[in-house]
């Protein structure tokens, strides 16, 4: 009887073991019904100025807002793991994560570790030196010259791929140094030459105007988010989450958001900025802190967009006739009070003042575009903003939406669209652009405040 109650409890024991295996094998099926059920679910990201980092005490970063709003999506809580460079697939591998989102571009030699999404970004790697070197220009060019990349990327997957192709490039591999890092030293001429995806190159050519985003050197490539090899359910989700967002504008809002202005570059204007940043803002930097306070905006706003409008500088006059270091015309000094527009401490009082009360009058708008919406009013005037946002609505887009607007107000310069308008005809093209570096000169600042915390 014993015996017959080992056989018994053995064959239970062997018929656990082959649920367990099959319960293994099909972790796919099961995983993102346990994330449900547990309500959150865990990406593993890295710690940089593209993928995730914190601002004012706010996490931010592409990879982050994107992973927030796929956890929106599956209804969960969203925890957010940094890793190494060199442990995210290890860490996705036991457990510690669900998922990689971390601007991987998909290779073979990465399959082999991970299953990954579709593609949500295609990227190219390019070549990055100094503005004053104009002895790489092509592919050949690399023969006999030292290459520094960060050890496991894909960009040192290219560069052994080259060199197995015969050419004499030199790879010199560091660990855990970010890409941001590499190009800072190229700017600063310690090192010659690095490699970088074409995202990062151009959001990082703002920060380092001195780099040079030179030729590609593979053909182009796509980010996808990676998760454990056989976890089919979670794979499929996400795919079907991007589909959504494309489709429904959400990740077109993410990507301007981080990558909406990078076209905008003018390497003697950003040079003069980094410049004047350090020479002039000091000057003003607590009078703007003080209002940016008193009206609830981050400082580093108002400094980027008062170098928008005077570069500055007190004395500042422009063709229309606006003045003073806030670019105010008569009629809105008078109306905020502003009787001297040249002194800078009543005109960044009035021209604060003046942007927040245009802000109030946006209130169906959701950040960030409420405040983009007013900063296009402060350079156009409150009406053809109107204007554009009932002509937004008329052509079926969203009136309180940045994205809507920079399509929509161009087009007042067409008689085909400002006859329909109260306020007529306007050069809509340049509220779209002086926002756009204002964004530009923002980041900038911001990038210097996440550096120096």
């Amino acid at each position: 009887m014993k015996k017959t109650g080992w056989i018994v409890l053995a064959g239970l024991g062997a018929a656990v073991l082959v649920v367990s295996l099959v319960l293994l094998l099909r972790t796919g099926e099961s995983s993102l019904d346990q994330i449900r059920e547990q309500g959150e679910i865990t990406v593993l990201t890295r710690n940089n100025g593209h993928c995730y980092y914190n601002y004012q005490d706010k996490p931010m970063g592409f990879e982050y807002d994107l992973a927030k709003a796929f956890a929106g999506h599956l209804g969960v809580e969203l925890k957010v793991r940094t890793t190494g460079w060199q442990d995210l697939f290890d860490d996705l591998g036991s457990g510690k994560g669900d998922f990689v989102a971390a601007s991987l571009t998909v290779t073979p030699a990465r399959r082999r570790l991970a299953d990954f999404s579709d593609g949500y970004l295609t990227v190219q790697q390019r070549v990055i030196v100094h503005q004053s070197n104009y002895n790489l220009d092509e592919m050949e060019d690399l023969n006999g010259k030292t290459v520094y990349v960060r050890r496991g990327t894909s960009y040192e997957e290219r560069l052994r791929e080259l060199k197995d192709r015969g050419m004499d490039i030199k790879v010199r591999l560091h660990d855990e140094v970010p890409t941001e890092e590499f190009i800072r030293m190229v700017a600063e001429k310690e090192i010659l030459v690095t490699v970088a995806d074409s995202n990062i190159a151009l959001l990082n050519r703002r920060y380092y105007p001195e780099v040079k985003v030179g030729f590609p050197l593979e053909e182009p490539q796509v980010l996808g988010w990676a998760v454990r090899k056989g976890n089919t359910g979670l794979k499929e989700a996400i795919d079907a989450f991007f589909e959504t967002i494309i489709e429904d504008g959400t990740y077109a809002k993410i990507h301007d958001k981080y990558y909406g202005n990078v076209e905008i570059y003018d390497y003697v204007d950003l040079r003069k900025y980094h410049q004047r940043i350090k020479t002039r803002l000091p000057k003003y930097r607590g009078l703007i802190q003080k209002e940016s306070s008193k009206h609830g905006f981050d400082w580093r706003l108002i400094a980027a967009m008062v170098y928008q409008e005077s570069h500055f500088d007190p004395d500042a006059i422009s063709h229309t006739g606006v003045r003073g270091i806030m670019q105010l015309t008569e009629v809105t000094a008078e109306e905020m009070g502003v009787e001297d527009r040249r002194e800078p401490s009543e005109a960044i009082r009035g021209g604060v003042r003046y942007l927040k009360k245009l802000h109030k009058r946006f209130d169906k708008a959701q950040e960030p575009d409420r405040t983009l919406i007013a900063l296009a009013s402060y350079n156009v005037g409150y009406g053809h903003v109107r204007d554009a946002q009932k002509l937004a609505a008329e052509m079926g887009m969203n009136p309180g939406s940045w994205s809507a607007l920079q399509q929509v107000l161009p087009l007042l310069r067409y008689p085909k669209y400002y006859r329909r308008t109260e306020h007529g005809y306007c050069r809509g093209t340049e509220p779209v652009r002086y926002v756009k570096r204002i964004r530009t000169y923002y980041d900038i600042l911001k990038r210097e405040a996440i550096s120096s915390s």
